[in-house]
């Protein structure tokens, strides 16, 4: 619970920093300032480093989806929940799985105001599934 707990405090200070920045510069940021968002993430994802706030952007992106792909490893252990989604061997990069994501984002708009954890392991679930093991009794 503990590391929870210093998971929502970082990144709620890194909204905060990433949502302080514009008003130094003058840029506007597309920082949420609600809760976050699939199509919030999906166009934090998609910001290009040449865009004033594009590091911050990213870092906010890639550190949600590392954050998720790790609390799902955790829970998703033998004894835990069924795992949501696989990653293949070898894994993919970050910016692999981050341009995966904004793409996927782009064509399920349906799920662009589900909470951005949901609409992330949407992701994950239809992009790298878990292999189904055959069903008791059933002929190979």
């Amino acid at each position: 619970m503990r590391f929870v707990t210093t998971l929502a405090g970082s990144l709620a200070l890194l909204a905060v920093t990433i949502g302080g920045a514009p008003a130094q510069t003058g840029a506007a940021a597309p920082a949420p300032t609600g809760p976050v968002t699939t199509g919030n993430l999906a166009t934090l994802c998609a910001a290009s480093l040449n865009e004033e706030v594009g590091h911050a952007s990213q870092a906010f992106c890639r550190g949600f989806i590392v954050g998720v792909g790790q609390y799902h490893t955790e829970i998703s252990r033998p004894g835990g929940r069924p795992a949501i989604f696989c990653l293949p061997t070898p894994a993919p990069t970050l910016e692999a799985a981050q341009a995966s994501f904004v793409a996927w984002s782009g064509a399920n708009p349906q799920h662009a105001s589900e909470l951005a954890v949901d609409g992330l392991l949407r992701w994950a679930a239809a992009t790298y599934p878990c292999p189904t093991a055959p069903a008791r009794g059933a002929r190979r």
